[in-house]
């Protein structure tokens, strides 16, 4: 007897690489809707591709410490606030699928160390890059 193969689409699989205008577009879509949004909660936004990924990343300024502060071994006050400044806080991965108002979301978790394939506030696996940086920064962009 013969064997059936049978084909799954996942979401959160394969993909194609994102095209320079598609990268442009998307990378300026983010950083609107971030300033009209999300304005005041980050100093910097680090929008990057790979392949068939499109990486947000957030430079926030951090808190101001108390005045009576003392930090692990050698580092003074002034290194670790410096230190909290360049570091990214990541918030989420797209997935490119061919479609630039249709993309894949995974979320950044701190817990694993990972991006976890995730659902938009909408339920559904794909959506806009506006939506996953929403959904992100409202998380982390606090």
């Amino acid at each position: 007897m013969p064997t059936r193969r049978v084909w799954m689409y996942s979401p959160h699989s394969g993909g194609k690489k994102v095209p320079e205008h598609v990268r442009q577009s998307t990378a300026r879509r983010i950083e609107a809707f971030a300033v009209e949004h999300f304005a005041g909660r980050y100093r910097e936004l680090a929008i990057r591709f790979r392949g068939q990924f499109c990486y947000v990343d957030a430079f926030v300024d951090p808190d101001p410490l108390p005045a009576d502060w003392t930090g692990p071994g050698d580092e003074t006050a002034e290194e670790h606030q410096a230190r909290l400044r360049d570091t990214q806080v990541h918030l989420c991965r797209l997935r490119f699928n061919g479609d630039p108002d249709r993309w894949t979301f995974a979320f950044y978790s701190y817990a694993s160390g990972s991006y976890e394939p995730s659902r938009l506030f909408s339920g559904l696996d794909h959506g806009t890059p506006e939506e996953a940086f929403d959904l992100s920064a409202g998380a982390y962009l606090t």
